[in-house]
């Protein structure tokens, strides 16, 4: 069997977080997200207009999915795209400003991208970034 075409890309992103509300309002209030979907209070479904990113309250007593309650769930980063390479430097400015934890500086790298990595509040890394195949082609 053949490989099916190409998809559409990876848009979607589901976190579970401790600090729902407060991992809310990083992504609206800093990052310029919208609250798309809210089907009850320990989920939303943000996006920015071409993506979706799921935030889930996190639950010890044993809700969890298996991989999740067994630490199983291998994350490294989540990433959003800028469109021009000097925003880089204004969005972490920003971030600065609003006291988000910066873990990286912005930085080029061998490929001509630029990026900056920081910690939403439940403490998942986000990267921003221009990266040169897909910036400014939304």
């Amino acid at each position: 069997m053949q490989r099916p075409s190409r998809t559409g890309g990876l848009r979607h992103v589901a976190l579970f977080v401790e600090k729902l509300e407060d991992c809310v309002k990083f992504y609206t209030d800093l990052l310029g997200m919208e609250i798309e979907w809210q089907p009850d209070a320990d989920n939303y479904y943000l996006t920015s207009g071409n993506d979706n990113l799921a935030l889930h309250r996190w639950s010890s007593d044993g809700s969890a999915p298996a991989a999740v309650r067994g630490g199983g769930q291998r994350l490294d980063h989540i990433g959003f795209i800028i469109d021009k390479i000097d925003d880089v430097d204004v969005w972490h400015e920003f971030l600065v400003e609003n006291k988000v934890q910066i873990l990286k500086a912005p930085k080029t790298h061998r490929d001509g991208a630029r990026s900056f990595y920081c910690a939403d509040p439940d403490g998942t890394l986000v990267q921003v970034i221009f990266h040169p195949p897909i910036s400014g082609k939304a």
